[in-house]
């Protein structure tokens, strides 16, 4: 049953985040999806039994929070992490100081001449904390890490969100913004 919740909630991500079109939804301009369509496209779609109970649970036991429901439950949408044009009400504020993005060595001198841009996403994504840094960069490879200076950039006028799940987004980092991450334990 674990593994079907994974790839039922990977089916999500990808409808909710990319590709709404692989359950035959839409999303509407914020991103939310009608949860009685998102059930019917994915039981018309996938091998997948989906139903609200199990669509429920997916969102409340998701370990990265990547999902909500409207305060109704009519409705549910991803919180960041897409790739379609939407506009994900969320919190512009301050950052802390530093935040941390994680990615592969093999992408790091061409980050650190170009600075981080969100690619096929809306928005560069970054952590709070190291640990989730390097799991984030272990997806891709051989995991490295960037310390950003989010404040000195906040200063500069560069603006930051805060999604839902506590996912910092920005949209560029610059690289005289980042340094490589040494673990000195």
């Amino acid at each position: 049953m674990a593994q079907d919740l994974t790839k039922i909630s990977k089916f999500l991500a990808l409808v909710l985040r990319h590709e709404p079109s692989a359950a035959g939804i839409t999303l509407d301009p914020h991103g939310w999806a009608d949860v009685d369509a998102l059930i019917r496209g994915t039981n018309a779609h996938t091998k997948h039994r989906l139903d609200r109970d199990l669509l429920a649970q997916i969102v409340r036991e998701d370990n990265k929070q990547r999902y909500q429901f409207s305060e109704d439950g009519t409705k549910i949408r991803a919180v960041q992490g897409h790739s379609v044009p939407v506009e994900v009400e969320m919190e512009t504020l301050p950052p802390p100081p530093v935040l941390w993005h994680g990615t592969a060595t093999r992408f790091l001198d061409s980050i650190l001449a170009e600075g981080l841009k969100p690619m096929s996403r809306l928005y560069v994504h970054l952590s709070k904390d190291v640990p989730t840094a390097v799991k984030v960069g272990q997806r891709h490879g051989r995991p490295a890490v960037l310390r950003v200076d989010s404040e000195r950039m906040a200063q500069d006028g560069f603006v930051f969100h805060r999604a839902a799940n506590g996912v910092w987004l920005t949209e560029t980092v610059p690289p005289q913004y980042l340094t490589v991450w040494q673990d000195e334990t």
